[in-house]
């Protein structure tokens, strides 16, 4: 009797351990989440030396929370951070820009600046003095190549109308 018992626990173990290992060698490997991504560039992109130029021209997407004095934006800061996410997202995956800025952006399209470091801008070229702007959008436009696209985020001091998805056009 005890040894028809010990074959029986013994049959009941031996599925167990051929699920948990079967089950182990089949998971892939955990893909990096929208936020996570959007988080690892904005550090890559701020870790970059400034590029050499006089002269920039950015365009820019806007996503604004409720705190930041912008009429009618009723999105929380998580809520705004999830929704640049996913919208670098769509960006890196190559959603077009401009459509995406005119779809989504809590700023006036086409958002697009130019900035400069030399004198005081010439607003008849919509171009305005580097320190007339926020200070995390030139921060971000002069580390950008042209063509590419990063992002200044959200920070009471630098950026605090929200994020800024910003692509460097010139």
């Amino acid at each position: 009797m005890k040894a028809l018992l010990l074959v029986c626990c013994l049959a009941l173990l031996v599925p167990v351990g051929c699920v948990s290992r079967s089950t182990s060698e089949t998971k892939e490997p955990k893909k990096e989440s929208a936020l996570e991504t959007l988080r690892k560039d904005i550090a890559e992109v701020a870790a970059r030396d400034e590029r050499k130029a006089d002269e920039i021209q950015v365009q820019h997407l806007l996503v604004a929370h409720k705190d930041a004095g912008i009429g009618g934006v009723t999105r929380t800061k998580e809520e705004a951070e999830q929704l640049t996410a996913e919208l670098y997202e769509k960006i890196r995956n190559g959603a077009d820009f401009d459509a995406l800025v005119k779809e989504s952006t809590d700023d006036a399209h086409p958002g697009i600046y130019g900035m400069t470091m030399v004198g005081g801008g010439d607003r008849s070229r919509n171009v305005y003095a580097r320190k007339g702007m926020v200070a995390a959008f030139g921060d971000v436009g002069w580390r950008l190549d042209v063509g590419e696209v990063g992002v200044a985020p959200f920070d009471s001091g630098t950026s605090p109308y929200g994020w800024h998805i910003i692509k460097r056009l010139k």
